[in-house]
């Protein structure tokens, strides 16, 4: 299982090409084939999987009930945004200019290991999230993580 970590910026070229952090790449399985899929995130940021970890994820949805309308919406919204991606010999992926604009990524871009996901950021957009909070990183960390310990 991949579990990704970690904070880089990174230009993105004007054909919306990013490299992938080595450290991270290091934690794709060799199953996902230099395959990603990438879709719209939370938070206005781009989510990329790994092809094997977002298998594990289409079994799930299948499970889904798509006679209730929110799960029916919350899978339109996901997957039509979804593309597969692969790595090229520069290690870079090709984040589709629809999901570019979404994020409003341009120059710059903010790239998150996010356990087993990969998130890109507009880096301006991921500050203003990061300090948007009213409650510091050790109350909320006492919350999450005093449920699970």
């Amino acid at each position: 299982m991949a579990f990704f970590k970690g904070q880089e910026t990174y230009s993105i070229d004007n054909k919306g090409r990013v490299n992938i952090p080595s450290k991270m790449r290091k934690s794709v399985s060799p199953d996902a084939n230099d395959t990603f899929v990438v879709t719209r995130g939370a938070d206005n940021c781009v989510w990329a999987y790994p092809l094997d970890e977002w298998k594990k994820y289409e079994d799930k949805f299948e499970s889904l009930n798509q006679y209730d309308e929110k799960n029916r919406y919350f899978l339109r919204m996901l997957l039509m945004w979804a593309e597969e991606v692969t790595l090229d010999a520069q290690q870079r992926i090709s984040i589709p200019k629809k999901l570019l604009e979404y994020a409003k990524i341009d120059a710059k871009v903010t790239i998150i290991g996010m356990g087993d996901k990969i998130e890109f950021w507009e880096p301006k957009h991921y500050d203003k999230y990061i300090n948007a909070t009213d409650e510091s990183y050790e109350a909320v960390a006492q919350k999450v993580m005093g449920t699970i310990l």
